[in-house]
């Protein structure tokens, strides 16, 4: 893997308002239009990608189908639903077979993620507002510390 983009699912409804599980929370006319703004913003970068893993949330499938389109059919995977670092690295250190991955996921894991692996420390991260996005690149092989951080990206309010 090269590139990595992760991708935070973009504003859902509050956990518990409807009685619903955490898992079926979906996103908000908000965070419809976040998740949009983010997919405009891959179309018009000409953002290319090989996998998209995506956690099975409704929130995240939501924000994948908006912001990604039907290019790459993600890959539903329940260890990114509530995933601590260790668990995302593992499941990235797999994706040694392509050039290109998107991670469409949750955090805390998302935001201690990019700083694991850019600065190669899980406890000292800046947050990741939702459908925000980090575009990594890697010279090596996947290694914490070793990432670029490349982009990084917000939807507007």
């Amino acid at each position: 893997m090269r590139e990595l983009i992760l991708l935070r699912h973009a504003e859902a409804t509050p956990h518990g308002k409807d009685g619903k599980d955490d898992r079926e929370r979906e996103l908000t006319d908000h965070g419809r239009r976040e998740a949009h703004a983010a997919g405009e913003w891959l179309s018009s970068h000409k953002f290319h990608f090989d996998r998209v893993l995506c956690s099975p949330a409704v929130r995240t499938r939501q924000t994948a189908e908006l912001a990604l389109g039907d290019a790459v059919k993600p890959t539903y995977d329940d260890s990114i639903y509530d995933a601590t670092v260790g668990d995302l690295y593992d499941l990235l250190d797999a994706q040694a077979d392509v050039e290109r991955v998107v991670l469409v996921g949750h955090n805390p894991g998302m935001e201690q993620l990019v700083a694991f692996l850019v600065e190669g420390r899980s406890e000292d991260y800046r947050g990741m507002p939702p459908a925000g996005m980090a575009r990594l690149i890697f010279d090596g092989p996947l290694q914490p510390g070793s990432a670029k951080l490349e982009t990084f990206w917000s939807p507007p309010n």
